[in-house]
């Protein structure tokens, strides 16, 4: 049997501060490194022991990833690193604050930039601080393929030819791959294990910190997939997710 574990990084600072993110490189906050040593902590009593990790180029899934890990003594496993697995860019809207903007222009139009399938936010302008291109961490990469903002429509065109090309291949050769990563390069890959469908992935919340299990036959054909932690904690921490969008009126 192969296992692939999904697991949305920790609380950052800025979900704390319930602003778009995207590709902003912030870090985790107390809460967030709180989470990823409990994802560890779960990981470990379930016996799980990784061939090897996946996680995105921005520090809040690489410490998630980091803490778990060190909290199962496998950090010496080996770690790849894509910006592929980077959340989806939230274009112009990045480092705005989700309820002001659901005060400014209505819940329904903070809901469809943040999980419309494929209608994508203002892009950043070329100058903007916050175009990726502009960072060392891009350089190397083809820049015509470093986005400026994208739909989830865009983030999963981009992700799963790297979970058919990288990850799928590695479970392959490897019983256990673990992947931190982010709630929108996530949805992406479930989307397309699952054979979820457009208007259903919308509706999908991934809670922070909680990894998903999905256990496959040598076939790599998907057997059942899972949660693992307390259903009524992670029923709640969905309903959080859910509700940032939402205005505090």
């Amino acid at each position: 049997m192969k296992k692939l574990v999904l697991l949305r990084h920790g609380e950052s600072v800025w979900n704390k501060e319930n602003r778009f993110t995207g590709w902003t490189d912030v870090d985790l906050s107390e809460r967030g490194i709180k989470e990823a040593h409990e994802a560890g902590k779960v990981l470990k009593e379930n016996g799980f022991f990784f061939d090897l990790a996946y996680t995105s180029f921005l520090k809040r899934a690489i410490k998630t990833l980091n803490i778990a890990l060190e909290e199962m003594d496998q950090l010496w496993i080996p770690v790849k690193k894509s910006w592929r697995l980077n959340e989806k860019h939230y274009g112009n809207l990045q480092g705005l604050n989700k309820a002001e903007m659901a005060e400014k222009f209505g819940e329904e139009q903070v809901l469809v930039w943040r999980r419309s399938y494929d209608v994508p936010p203002a892009a950043v302008e070329l100058n903007d601080e916050r175009n990726p291109r502009l960072e060392a961490k891009y350089k190397k990469e083809n820049q015509d393929l470093i986005p400026l903002t994208e739909s989830l429509k865009e983030t999963v065109e981009r992700m799963v030819p790297y979970w058919e090309g990288e990850i799928r291949e590695s479970l392959k050769t490897n019983n256990q791959i673990l992947v931190a990563a982010h709630g929108n390069s996530l949805r992406a890959v479930i989307k397309y294990l699952k054979n979820i469908s457009e208007k259903d992935i919308v509706s999908l919340n991934l809670p922070t910190g909680i990894p998903y299990v999905f256990e496959f036959d040598d076939q790599l054909n998907l057997l059942k997939d899972y949660f693992l932690g307390d259903e009524e904690t992670i029923k709640k921490l969905m309903e959080e997710v859910a509700n940032q969008g939402k205005s505090k009126k």
